[in-house]
């Protein structure tokens, strides 16, 4: 269940599966506007995922509580931004440019992914400096 807070954060309902010095690890479920649906069980396009979130500090839970797990908005539009908004701006500028330098189009697409995988390349290098900027925090 994904709710928008009052408090300008998105909310997910989830079960801890793991509680360590420090951490937490709780899985959530996350589904589609579909999973409400009556016909959900006969539909082969229901979407539901499970994902595990690790949320560190210490926080009076044990395994098997169910909790909400919160994130700030601003932490998902970043999240957007990296993950979708300037990858596309990169392929579509670096596409632009070397079409316009009058590179055949097969070597200008080829380039162009090329310098996305670098970017992706440099997203991986810098993860755990990218991971400690979107953290969780635990509500029972």
């Amino acid at each position: 269940m994904n709710k928008r807070g009052v408090s300008g954060s998105v909310q997910h309902i989830g079960k801890v599966e793991k509680v360590d010095p420090g951490c937490v690890t709780v899985k959530i479920i996350s589904e589609s506007a579909c999973s409400g649906c009556h016909a959900k069980g006969r539909c082969s396009l229901t979407d539901s995922e499970e994902k595990t979130v690790f949320v560190t500090g210490s926080y009076n839970v044990t395994p098997g509580d169910t909790v909400t797990v919160l994130m700030k908005q601003s932490m998902g539009y970043n999240a957007l931004l990296i993950g979708y908004v300037i990858p596309f701006l990169i392929l579509l500028s670096s596409l632009v440019i070397l079409v316009a330098m009058a590179l055949p189009e097969a070597y200008a697409g080829l380039l162009s992914i090329g310098i996305l995988a670098l970017y992706y390349l440099v997203i991986y290098i810098f993860r755990n400096r990218i991971d400690k900027k979107f953290t969780f925090t635990l509500k029972k």
